[in-house]
């Protein structure tokens, strides 16, 4: 079997409360008639035009190659494209997509579930959080501004079965203004500190003591700041501290070392080579690599297995499209460490929804992995005809 031509498409979406969502998705065929499906997981930010031109860069190499031969090809891409050594987020997201796409052509050539090729289904059914309350918990965008909005957030997320919710309560002020990073570092003032412990107060008291509390910071404050709310949010119970500083190894051990609060880190931090450094020095508990821009299936795994020896859980980054969900659900079903899965608001939206043939939603505050050969979820037809697309055979 040999890959014949690849298809990648920068899709075009029709999202008027996300103007910036650009999901980058790509399809490998094959000469026996079997294709797969991979996502680059940078539809956000500043880099999706980056990953449709590294996909395509990319792609070039890997044709005439056998796609069940994954390792073979994952070194290929890391090791003779120069850039790929010690490489940031788009080269790795190209390199995920691709990735990705032959873990779907394998489980459906074997006529398996990717989870089987990972050494087969470690949990029946998968626990997962509401993610980013902050933008509401609805099918559109909708800024939390007062208490009032973070406490209906949340108790709209437990009403649907959650037992873990996820909130940044630091990304919009009261009255509805977007805080900037030169507003969140350094020392704050009182009357911020006030209105994130505030709503992060009012939040666990809406909820209760059974309901675990993420509290999500996107490296938007630095380490001074980080352990300046940390430490006041100590109290609360929060589970995790995610992305408390930059991604950083010295800087996530400052916080570390100064807060009471596990740590949470990854969607940020790209391959094995990335990674050792946190384990090395024990500053971070639960790992979140996005499988769509950390290398891939191939890689996430082998980063996965290096995070059980330091007995570090493992929640895979979800922040992309159905794909990315489909993929996360496959390694995190297949690991032992596996902690928890994100279930971010942006998978309810109608434009993302549209995106695959198959629409897989938790039930409950569960997930269980899909069960059709392959990552079992393909590209609907609106990304073939919504999107800006170049094949490379």
């Amino acid at each position: 079997m040999k890959i014949t031509k690849i298809d990648i498409m920068l899709i075009d979406m029709d999202a008027p409360d996300n103007p910036g969502w650009q999901p980058i998705v790509c399809r490998v065929y094959t000469d026996v008639g079997i294709y797969g499906d991979g996502e680059a997981a940078l539809a956000y930010g500043r880099a999706h035009r980056a990953a449709f031109g590294m996909i395509q860069d990319l792609a070039e190499l890997v044709i005439g190659m056998d796609p069940l031969e994954n390792e073979v090809i994952w070194e290929k891409l890391y090791k003779s494209t120069f850039w790929g050594q010690n490489g940031g987020p788009v080269v790795f997201a190209g390199i995920s997509a691709l990735d990705i796409a032959l873990w779907d052509i394998k489980g459906k050539y074997f006529q398996v579930p990717v989870y089987r090729l990972l050494g087969g289904k470690m949990h029946d059914r998968l626990r997962c959080y509401a993610s980013q309350l902050q933008f509401g918990w609805g099918s559109r965008k909708t800024p939390a501004c007062s208490i009032e909005d973070y406490v209906n957030n949340a108790r709209k997320a437990v009403e649907e079965g959650y037992d873990a919710i996820k909130i940044d309560f630091f990304t919009f002020s009261p009255d509805g203004h977007r805080f900037n990073h030169e507003e969140t570092t350094r020392m704050q003032t009182p009357e911020r500190v006030n209105m994130v412990i505030s709503r992060l107060a009012a939040v666990r008291e809406a909820v209760g003591p059974n309901v675990d509390i993420i509290m999500e910071n996107h490296s938007y404050i630095d380490a001074q700041v980080a352990v300046q709310l940390g430490r006041l949010a100590e109290p609360y119970g929060v589970v995790f501290f995610e992305e408390p500083t930059t991604p950083n190894p010295k800087m996530n051990k400052f916080v570390a070392d100064r807060v009471k609060l596990p740590i949470a880190q990854g969607e940020r931090i790209y391959t094995r080579w990335g990674y050792a450094p946190y384990f090395e020095d024990g500053s971070i508990q639960l790992i979140q690599p996005d499988i769509g821009n950390c290398g891939g299936i191939t890689e996430a795994k082998k980063i996965c297995d290096m995070a059980h020896v330091y007995d570090v859980g493992v929640q895979a980054h979800v922040c992309a499209g159905p794909l990315s969900t489909a993929a996360a659900l496959h390694l995190e079903t297949a690991i032992p460490n596996f902690t928890i899965h994100e279930h971010h608001v942006y998978n309810r939206y109608d434009y993302n929804r549209r995106l695959c043939i198959y629409d897989y939603q938790p039930v409950n505050g569960y997930f269980t992995v899909p069960e059709l050969p392959g990552l079992g979820n393909e590209l609907s037809d609106y990304c073939f005809s919504h999107s800006t697309k170049v094949t490379i055979s």
